[in-house]
């Protein structure tokens, strides 16, 4: 079982950053991509950005060129630097760990840009 607890959401005003953290509880040995969703209200869960543990990255286009997803093997950390934020940014962001056989979850962390 791996836990994973996202932190650095929070407030900000359009135009502003903010940097997401997944920690994950412990080392995945195994070939496994990384990835952050989003949850706006009354929509559905989304993409946001993917990096495998080689550091393969992959963007939905609503972000490309403001955010930037990067991972730390050593310390089983993943991060989303979030630029130029938008009000439609405001979500509910969920980290994910995906193996072949295995897909988890984090609990999500709340971002929420002011216009």
């Amino acid at each position: 079982q791996v836990h994973l607890v996202e932190s650095g959401g929070g407030l900000v005003q359009a135009g502003g950053s903010l940097r997401l953290s997944c920690a994950a509880s412990r080392t995945i040995f195994v070939s496994n991509v990384m990835g952050w969703y989003r949850q706006g209200p009354g929509k559905q869960r989304e993409l946001v950005a993917t990096i495998t543990r080689d550091g393969s990255t992959n963007y939905a286009d609503s972000v490309k060129g403001r955010f930037t997803v990067s991972r730390d093997n050593a310390n089983n950390t993943m991060y989303l630097q979030m630029n130029s934020l938008k009000p439609e940014d405001t979500a509910v962001y969920y980290c994910n760990l995906r193996t072949y056989y295995n897909n988890y979850w984090g609990q999500g962390t709340q971002v929420t840009v002011s216009s």
